[in-house]
């Protein structure tokens, strides 16, 4: 037979003492019918309210231990999703620094041709036109921004070794992250770190989602 009395004083405390500790579930059927006192057979005495508790604790404490080695099992394995994510991430920055040299030369060439295109057969004036190239590509440079993602980024991952409560923390830094590779596609003005943009995009918006999963 089943000892209802106890099974609603397991199911008490262990309500309890998940609220107390803002855990999730409740107890289920199968863990009450195994705790003692639970189940009643007929040469089975009745455990004393000392006895029963002390028999609850130890229960308590074996599934409280085995939540706790549950979630930090979690942790480690979205610790080490984000990591990838921001490895990830980092590629895709360094692509967009490697590509930037060539896109101000491709940007300079399309200048030069730009102002022959308006002079026609007037000859160029070499030094006017060095001037407004060096022009457009101080516009057009993300040198700093570039500065700043690798900062943004070397701190991310700072915090997802560190540990710790850094979940605003990091959803800060992922709008920062954002806000600069904005920036650097806005500027660059060029096909091929538009496309490192866009995949930075791609890598930064699955690696804000997973952020909000830490606490």
């Amino acid at each position: 037979s089943v000892n209802l009395t106890q099974a609603r004083e397991y199911a008490e405390i262990a309500r309890q003492v998940a609220e107390e500790l803002s855990l999730g579930g409740g107890p289920t059927l199968g863990w009450l019918l195994e705790q003692p006192g639970v189940i009643l057979r007929e040469a089975e005495p009745t455990l004393s309210a000392e006895e029963s508790w002390s028999l609850l604790e130890q229960a308590l404490s074996r599934a409280l231990g085995e939540l706790q080695a549950r979630r930090e099992a979690e942790g480690e394995a979205l610790g080490q999703e984000l990591l990838a994510l921001h490895e990830g991430l980092v590629a895709h920055v360094e692509a967009m620094a490697e590509l930037a040299p060539a896109a101000v030369e491709r940007r300079a060439a399309r200048l030069r041709a730009r102002i022959q295109s308006l002079l026609g057969e007037a000859s160029l004036d070499e030094g006017r036109i060095a001037t407004e190239v060096a022009v457009w590509a101080e516009k057009t440079d993300i040198t700093e921004e570039l500065a700043r993602l690798r900062a943004h980024l070397e701190q991310f991952a700072l915090l997802l070794r560190a540990g710790g409560t850094v979940g605003r923390t990091l959803d800060f830094l992922v709008q920062e992250i954002n806000r600069e590779v904005n920036t650097v596609g806005s500027k660059a003005d060029d096909l091929e770190i538009s496309q490192a943009v866009i995949a930075a995009k791609s890598a930064l918006e699955k690696l804000r989602e997973q952020a909000q999963n830490i606490e």
